[in-house]
C-alpha cells in the first residue's frame, strides 16, 4: 500500500514532523513494505515554518524583531532556494507563546514584531509573501505591524496616517494564512472571542472593543477601505483588519484558507493522488475540527480525491466525530488509557507510533478478511 501521512502538530507537544515520523515508525512495524509519504500539515498557526520547510525546497533566516512585549529577539522565516518567496509565520515573532502566562497582556501586546520580519523580507528582495497569523499574542488590530511597516498610528490608536507607508509594498503579492472568519468588532470580534486567552479579563474585553473600534474609525477613513465586518478580519488580534486595509497598498492581497496555503506549499494533491490511504491528524479533534482545522481539510481533499482517511488525536470528542464522518473520514484516538491533558501532552512520540502500529494491523485485519 502507499500511505500519505499528512498531520498537524500536537499543540504545545509534539511538531507535525514529530506526528508524521511516529506514526511512520509504528506502521512500519506492522508493514515494512508499505510506501510511506510524509507530509507534515499546518493551518497558519504555530509550527507552520516546520511543516513548509519539511517539503523541502526552503532554507531558514533570521530577522532581528521584537516579541509582543516589546523585547528585542530573532525571529526565524522560511526563503524559498531561489530566493523568491518567503514564508513567515506571525507566531513566531508576536506569539502566545513567547509570553508566560503571567504576562500576558491582551491590551499591551504588540504586532510589531511580525512587521519587522516583514520588513526583512523586503530587504532581502522577496516581494512573494505568505504570512501565517495564527497564534498571536496581540488585540492591537495589527497597529504594530503597521508601525514598523512605516505607518504612523498614535498611542490610543484613534489616529493612523499611512503616507510614509513603505513603498515596497507596492511590489508584493501578500497571502495570508487565516483560518478564522470573525469579524473584527462585537461579539463574535476579536476582543470578545480571543481576548480572554491572550490575558483579557471579563471587565478589559468591551474596553479593547472600543479601542479597535476607534482604530477601525482611523484605518478605514486612512485607507478609504471598511473592512471591519470582513470575515477574517477579527484573526490575531485584529491584524487580519490592520492588513486588509492595506490591499491597495499591494500588488495583491488575500486571506486565503491557512491549510489550504500550506497544502499548495507541500505539493500535498499530488501526494494524495498516488496514495491508497491518508492518515491525518491534530492534538485534539473537537468541534472547533468543523471550523476548518488541518484533519478537516485534509479529509475533504481526500473524499474528493476517493482516498480513505483516518484521523488520529490526542483527544477525540464527540463533535469532531461527527465532523470528520461528515467528509467520510473516520476518528481514532491516541491515548490508551485514562489520564490527564498533561500527562497525554508528556508522553511524548510513543502512544503515536503504537497508534500508527494499531492502524495498520487494522488494515491487515481487513485484508485478510477478504
Amino acid at each position: 500500500m502507499r500511505i500519505l501521512i499528512a498531520p498537524d502538530s500536537f499543540k504545545g507537544s509534539l511538531t507535525s514532523v514529530e506526528v508524521a515520523g511516529a506514526l511512520a515508525a509504528g506502521w512500519r512495524r506492522a508493514r515494512p513494505e508499505d510506501d510511506i509519504a510524509l507530509t507534515p500539515l499546518a493551518d497558519g498557526g504555530e509550527g507552520t515554518l516546520v511543516a513548509v520547510e519539511a517539503s523541502g525546497g526552503w532554507t531558514w533566516r533570521e530577522a532581528a524583531a521584537h516579541d509582543p512585549l516589546g523585547r528585542p529577539i530573532r525571529a526565524r522565516w522560511l526563503a524559498r532556494v531561489d530566493g523568491q518567496a518567503a514564508f513567515v509565520e506571525m507566531a513566531r515573532a508576536s506569539g502566545l507563546s513567547l509570553v508566560t502566562g503571567g504576562e500576558r497582556d491582551a491590551a499591551g501586546a504588540t504586532s510589531r514584531g511580525t512587521g519587522d520580519v516583514l520588513r526583512a523580507v523586503l530587504d532581502a528582495g522577496i516581494r512573494e509573501i505568505a504570512l501565517g497569523i495564527g497564534g498571536s499574542a496581540t488585540t492591537d488590530g495589527g497597529a504594530g505591524l503597521l508601525r514598523a511597516l512605516g505607518a504612523r498610528v498614535s498611542d490610543d490608536l484613534a489616529t493612523a496616517d499611512l503616507a510614509a507607508l513603505d513603498p515596497r509594498l507596492a511590489e508584493v503579492t501578500l497571502r495570508i494564512a487565516c483560518d478564522v472568519s470573525n469579524p473584527l468588532l462585537g461579539e463574535r470580534g476579536a476582543a470578545a472571542t480571543y481576548g480572554p486567552q491572550k490575558g483579557a479579563a471579563p471587565a478589559d474585553v468591551p474596553v479593547l472593543d472600543r479601542r479597535l473600534a476607534a482604530f477601525a474609525d482611523a484605518l478605514e477613513h486612512g485607507s478609504g477601505r471598511r473592512e471591519r465586518d470582513t470575515p477574517g478580519a477579527g484573526a490575531a488580534g485584529g491584524v487580519g483588519f490592520g492588513l486588509l486595509c492595506l490591499a491597495d497598498r499591494f500588488a495583491s492581497l488575500a486571506l486565503e484558507p491557512g491549510i489550504d496555503l500550506v497544502m499548495a506549499e507541500a505539493g500535498f494533491d499530488e501526494k494524495l493522488a498516488a496514495a491508497d490511504l491518508v492518515l491525518t491528524g491534530e492534538g485534539r479533534i473537537d468541534e472547533q475540527t468543523a471550523y476548518g482545522k488541518t484533519a478537516l481539510g485534509v479529509a475533504r481533499r481526500a473524499q474528493a480525491a476517493g482516498r480513505p482517511c483516518i484521523a488520529v488525536g490526542g483527544g477525540v470528542m464527540p463533535g469532531g466525530i461527527e465532523a470528520l464522518a461528515a467528509v467520510g473520514a473516520v476518528a481514532m484516538p491516541v491515548t490508551e488509557r485514562p489520564q490527564s491533558v498533561e500527562e497525554a501532552m508528556a508522553a511524548g512520540t510513543a502512544p503515536v507510533e503504537r497508534c500508527g502500529e494499531r492502524l495498520a494491523r487494522l488494515v491487515m485485519l481487513r485484508e485478510h478478511a477478504r
